[in-house]
């Protein structure tokens, strides 16, 4: 594979300026803190999280970061939730997202993992179509979430 080829690889501590940055391209706003400290536990803690970067031309062109769950939800199987993905804008629509998933499936493969799960926005229909695209379906489980700061309706509330 000659350097221009892009290729899958592990993240690295290095990538941290990069992840940030093309995690901004997409946001619109710097997480770096939280995108350091997910950084550095995934590669302190390898049997806790998986994850993998495209590079091209010797620069990290995408990065994919997943935690592994030890039975969860009442499940006895290894699984991983993809917590993190994301490609350069300039590196879209070349196959890179599809070939970084492939390398986190792989990574996955290697540490047990039967199955991989994710969530979107649902008004994300770029990342919603590249996960259909890419054989991720509905789960039957529903996420719910209440804001803490309001109060309950007395009227419907039974015990």
């Amino acid at each position: 594979m000659n350097a221009s080829s892009p290729h899958t690889r592990p993240l690295r501590e290095s990538d941290l300026e990069r992840i940030v940055a093309i995690d901004q391209a997409h946001t619109g706003r710097s997480r770096r803190s939280f995108l350091g400290k997910r950084l550095k536990s995934a590669l302190e803690r390898p049997e806790a999280f998986i994850h993998a970067g495209i590079e091209r031309n010797g620069e990290l062109a995408g990065f994919a970061l997943a935690r592994l769950l030890r039975g969860e939800f009442g499940r006895a199987e290894l699984s991983a939730a993809l917590d993190l993905i994301g490609v350069a804008p300039d590196s879209r629509e070349h196959g890179y997202g599809r070939a970084l998933l492939e390398g986190l499936l792989s990574a996955a493969r290697r540490s047990g993992v039967k199955r991989v799960q994710s969530q979107a926005e649902w008004t994300e229909l770029s990342l919603l179509g590249f996960f259909d695209a890419t054989g991720f379906r509905l789960a039957k489980r529903v996420v719910l979430e209440r804001s803490v700061s309001a109060p309950f309706d007395d009227d419907s509330v039974e015990v």
